[in-house]
């Protein structure tokens, strides 16, 4: 495996940053001088986040307990562990929550001591996002259809700093069926965390048009073991498909009631639930230059 790689990408403005399986689209808006000194502090973090991780991995791949916090020596570890622990009621390991951890930690870097207008750090779909005093973003949405849009505004006064989508599509693996579920929270982390479990939750158990299969024969290092997990969904009624999507909406609304989330946009076979304020009413034509795509 190569080591930390970081160059502009064609349009000049965003920083793509690789290393192994985390890959970082970086964008920040302000003063140039700002911008440029954010950007190299994001490089600078970059070079030793994914070894971190790596050292503290078989902990990281372990259930998190409720009332048993980690003591994990990385920061993004913490994050992990800390993202997790409300949700901890269910099965979930820190790793539901690394992909969001990995952006909201690489943000943390270029938000310090700068004084940035707007930033983004998407990996992979998962974003982290800084917005100053009246500040605005526009996000775009995986999985829509149906008439719906494929972008919502993130406001400042939203508190919402996190967007992450998962579904059996994506690429982590997923014990339901969600094509994609969609999540704005206060962090990345958080939000990561959570569609993590809302996917989970869109589901049909023992219906014989969804084939699983257990995580760890697909992935031997996989935190999520023997746990059958979605590699393809077949035809599904009507009635099935908003079934399936009710139960994932019913662990939304829970999440939501608890303020652990701000928002959610759930999505399957063309169908939708939306848990808070999303915005996504009509097609949205207009392909805006800030956009950070989830």
């Amino acid at each position: 495996m190569n080591g930390p790689q970081a160059h502009w990408l064609a349009d000049g403005r965003r920083l793509h940053l690789n290393h192994g399986p985390i890959d970082l689209i970086v964008e920040a808006f302000g003063e140039t001088d700002e911008c440029r000194a954010a950007y190299k502090q994001a490089v600078a973090r970059f070079q030793t986040i994914l070894i971190e991780v790596v050292e503290e991995l078989p902990e990281l791949r372990l259930p998190a307990f409720f009332l048993a916090p980690r003591n994990f020596a990385g920061p993004t570890a913490r994050r992990m562990e800390a993202a997790v622990m409300p949700l901890a009621e269910c099965f979930i390991t820190p790793m539901a929550a690394v992909a969001g951890s990995v952006a909201d930690e690489i943000l943390g870097s270029m938000l310090a001591g700068r004084r940035l207008e707007r930033a983004y750090v998407n990996n992979g779909g998962d974003c982290a996002l800084h917005l100053g005093l009246s500040q605005s973003m526009m996000v775009a949405i995986a999985g829509t259809g149906n008439g719906m849009a494929d972008r919502v505004t993130i406001r400042a006064e939203d508190g919402v700093r996190g967007v992450a989508t998962s579904g059996w599509r994506g690429r982590s693996f997923s014990l339901g069926i969600a094509d994609a579920v969609t999540v704005l929270a206060p962090t990345g982390a958080e939000a990561d965390a959570a569609a993590t479990l809302i996917a989970n939750a869109v589901d049909l158990p023992g219906h014989p048009a969804i084939a699983r299969a257990a995580a760890r024969d697909l992935a031997p290092d996989s935190d999520l073991g023997e746990m059958l997990v979605t590699q393809s969904v077949g035809a599904l009624a009507p009635g099935e498909i908003a079934r399936a999507l009710d139960n994932g909406l019913a662990v939304a609304e829970d999440f939501r009631r608890r303020g652990l989330i701000a928002a959610s946009a759930l999505f399957l076979a063309g169908e939708a639930r939306i848990s808070g304020s999303v915005s996504l009413a009509a097609p949205n034509k207009h392909k805006a230059k800030e956009t950070a795509h989830a």
